[in-house]
């Protein structure tokens, strides 16, 4: 055996050897660089290369000009790693029965993942979705039952007026005051989450719009109001009509003293944007108490927000969490 010195030039010519038959497709340098294995002279290194470096030229006289191996940059060896985009899509039904179940399975699934990340608080805190046929009725979490018992069977269908019209448990008053507005107010709304979550309440205190610090605050960058007001419990409509219109097109809003609220065009999407922002909350937080965060610029902040703050983006990011919690507790779809 050769020496440390010889060892390493005859690793850097095997190494050679292997990436060009890569290249290639050449089974027969393949073979010579099993062979070469069993060398253990130095001196042949330079020869080696050498005679790699005209193979290469030649075969690529007639595409391009190139120079020699020795010069050439690793990344010309390297091939181009292209992700497929297959990313799934919503789904789409046959009939408003199948979407109408589609949509409580989806809502009672969320109730259960704000009960295990701990958004309740006592009666607090509600989700509605818009029935797919009954457009001015939504369905949401009956008053008084915590979020991690709540199965499909148990959510209520309530109207406009406020009445209880499928289910036999009560409807939150401050639920139907302000989703009832919200759904009112942005047809383009399908589902709405409000809770009363440690993080987002206690960023509401400050009466201010979340900085974007993180990649997963972007998704609100732009994209997020504040209600600068507190008046106590929101039972009345008009109240709801207020925070309604200062939620204006975005998809969340931050009502100060109180809590987040998020839409989106899915159960799964609103959900979802409640889950991160009440996150971004605590990050921002933690960031605050520690000393002085960078932000990031609004040119990337705003591309951040279009990679992964779009409607799709926020329905593919709750897929994870539906298949975990169902597979954790079906019954929470009986």
């Amino acid at each position: 055996m050769g020496d440390l010195p010889d060892i390493i030039s005859l690793m850097i010519t095997d190494y050679y050897f292997l990436v060009i038959a890569k290249v290639f497709g050449l089974l027969k340098m393949r073979i010579a660089a099993f062979f070469l294995r069993c060398y253990t002279k130095a001196s042949m290194h330079n020869t080696i290369c050498s005679l790699l470096s005209q193979l290469y030229i030649s075969h690529n006289r007639s595409s391009r000009n190139v120079q020699s191996l020795k010069y050439l940059p690793e990344a010309e060896f390297m091939p181009t790693l292209r992700i497929p985009e297959v990313i799934p899509k919503p789904p789409t039904f046959a009939t408003v029965e199948e979407e109408r179940c589609h949509r409580k399975q989806r809502l009672a699934a969320a109730l259960r993942l704000f009960g295990s990340l701990g958004f309740s608080e006592g009666a607090a805190g509600h989700i509605t979705f818009r029935d797919p046929e009954y457009l001015d009725y939504f369905w949401v979490n009956p008053f008084g039952m915590h979020f991690s018992l709540i199965k499909v069977s148990d959510l209520i269908l309530v109207n406009y007026r406020g009445e209880v019209v499928e289910g036999d448990k009560p409807v939150n008053e401050a639920a139907f005051a302000i989703h009832s507005q919200i759904h009112a107010a942005r047809p383009d709304v399908v589902a709405a989450a409000h809770a009363h979550s440690t993080y987002g309440k206690s960023w509401s205190s400050l009466s201010r719009l979340l900085d974007p610090l993180t990649q997963d605050a972007c998704s609100f960058y732009e994209d997020h109001s504040l209600f600068n007001d507190y008046t106590g419990v929101v039972l009345e409509p008009e109240e709801g009509k207020r925070i309604a219109h200062a939620l204006e097109d975005n998809k969340a809003i931050i009502l100060r003293n109180h809590g987040l609220l998020t839409v989106g065009h899915s159960v799964d999407e609103a959900a979802w944007w409640f889950i991160t922002m009440e996150r971004s909350c605590q990050a921002q937080l933690m960031a605050e108490a520690a000393g002085k965060p960078i932000l990031i610029d609004s040119e990337n902040a705003r591309k951040a927000r279009h990679e992964i703050g779009s409607h799709h983006a926020g329905w593919f990011s709750f897929q994870p969490l539906y298949d975990l919690i169902v597979n954790q507790q079906p019954d929470l779809l009986d």
